[in-house]
C-alpha cells in the first residue's frame, strides 16, 4: 500500500523535507492534495483528514498517513519513515542523533520563515516590513552562519567521513540538509553564499545530494514544486541583507 503525504499542493514548504526522503528511497507514495478531486484529492480532502482522527488528530500538514496510522509533524514523521525506507541507521545512538539533526533542521526552518513574518503568520508580509526587515538583518548576519558552522561541524566530525551526517550512508537527514541549503540560497542568495563560502563541506554535502540520481530524477520532473512566494523560503530582495 502507497504511503499517503498530506501537505499544501503549491508550495514545496515543510511536505518538501518528506516527499525528498520518499523520493531518494524510491517509496511508492501518493502526494494526495495535488490529486484530482474526483480520484479522492485536493486540498478539501487533505483537510478533511485533519478532522477524521478524533483521538490523535495531526495539527496541521504535513501529515502521512500509513494504513491506519496517521503522523504529524515533519521531523516526526522521518523519524517514522526512516528505518522503513532505509534512511537511518540501525544503532538507537544513530537513530537519535539523525533525529537531533532533523529537529536542529526545523529550527532552522522556523527562523527562516520567521523572516518574513516576525510579528503574526495570519498578518501579510507588507503589513509587517519594518520587522521582517530587522528580524532578517539578524538571520542573515548571525542565525545563517551559526547554523551552517554547526552542520559543518557534524559534517567534519563523522567518522565515516564528511560525505554524510550520520553514519556512511544517506540519511533522511542528508536530504533535509540539501532542501534546507536550496531553500536558503532561493530566499537569501547573497547572504547564504557569504555563509557557505565559510562551510564548504555544507556546500559540498549539498552537490553531492542534489547529484543522486533519485534526487536529481525528481527536482526536474512535474513532481517538484519550485520554490514561491508563498512558501517558508521567500525571496524578497530587501531582506537578502549579505
Amino acid at each position: 500500500m502507497a504511503y499517503e503525504l498530506h501537505y499544501w499542493p503549491m508550495i514545496p514548504g515543510r511536505g518538501e523535507f518528506v516527499r525528498l526522503a520518499l523520493e531518494a528511497a524510491g517509496a511508492d507514495y501518493v502526494d494526495v492534495a495535488r490529486l484530482p478531486e474526483e480520484a479522492g484529492g485536493g486540498i478539501a480532502a487533505m483537510m478533511d483528514g485533519l478532522e477524521d482522527e478524533p483521538v490523535r488528530p495531526p495539527f496541521a500538514p504535513p501529515y502521512l498517513r500509513d494504513g491506519d496510522l496517521v503522523i504529524g509533524q515533519t521531523a516526526a514523521i522521518l523519524l517514522y519513515l526512516g528505518p522503513r525506507l532505509g534512511l537511518v541507521g540501525a544503532d538507537e545512538a544513530d537513530r537519535i542523533w539523525t533525529h537531533q539533526i532533523q529537529l536542529t533542521i526545523a529550527d532552522m526552518v522556523a527562523e527562516a520563515h520567521d523572516t518574513h513574518h516576525p510579528v503574526g503568520v495570519g498578518l501579510y508580509y507588507e503589513d509587517q516590513r519594518p520587522e521582517a526587515r530587522r528580524r532578517a538583518a539578524d538571520f542573515c548576519e548571525n542565525r545563517i552562519p551559526k547554523f551552517l558552522a554547526w552542520f559543518e561541524r557534524v559534517l567534519a566530525g563523522n567518522p565515516a567521513g564528511p560525505q554524510h551526517l550520520v553514519g556512511g550512508a544517506v540519511s533522511y537527514a542528508d536530504t533535509s540538509l540539501f532542501q534546507l541549503v536550496e531553500g536558503l540560497r532561493y530566499a537569501f542568495p547573497k547572504a547564504a553564499a557569504r555563509a557557505l563560502a565559510q562551510a564548504p563541506q555544507v556546500a559540498a554535502h549539498a552537490e553531492r545530494i542534489g547529484a543522486l540520481p533519485r534526487i536529481a530524477a525528481y527536482r526536474v520532473s512535474e513532481r517538484c514544486i519550485p520554490f514561491n512566494e508563498e512558501g517558508i523560503f521567500r525571496h524578497y530582495p530587501e531582506l537578502d541583507l549579505g
